[in-house]
């Protein structure tokens, strides 16, 4: 059944997510989480959504619930499976010869 443009980029129960400083800059070091549900009733900024969600280890095995406020756009869907994180981005220094 194909999903109509209102349910389009909503998350739902059982879906897993990365969240990187692309959704808030508390997820500076990224996590994995399962959606529980979007939080619907409380005010957010335009773009922005509540999410009740389980923080996932590197197994895939829930080790925190949490309510999590992050931008809609900064939000990434993980292949089912899939709860590695990314490698972390090094960033090259340039040497300066004195």
């Amino acid at each position: 059944m194909p999903e109509n443009n209102e349910d389009a980029g909503r998350f739902r129960a059982g879906d897993v997510v990365l969240l990187t400083d692309a959704a808030s800059v508390q997820f500076r070091k990224p996590i994995v989480v399962r959606v529980i549900r979007e939080i619907h009733d409380r005010y957010t900024y335009d773009g922005w959504l509540w999410l009740d969600a389980y923080q996932l280890n590197a197994k895939g095995e829930a080790v925190a619930r949490r309510e999590l406020f992050v931008m809609r756009a900064g939000v990434r869907r993980q292949a089912p499976g899939n709860t590695r994180r990314p490698a972390p981005v090094r960033r090259r220094t340039s040497a300066r010869a004195v």
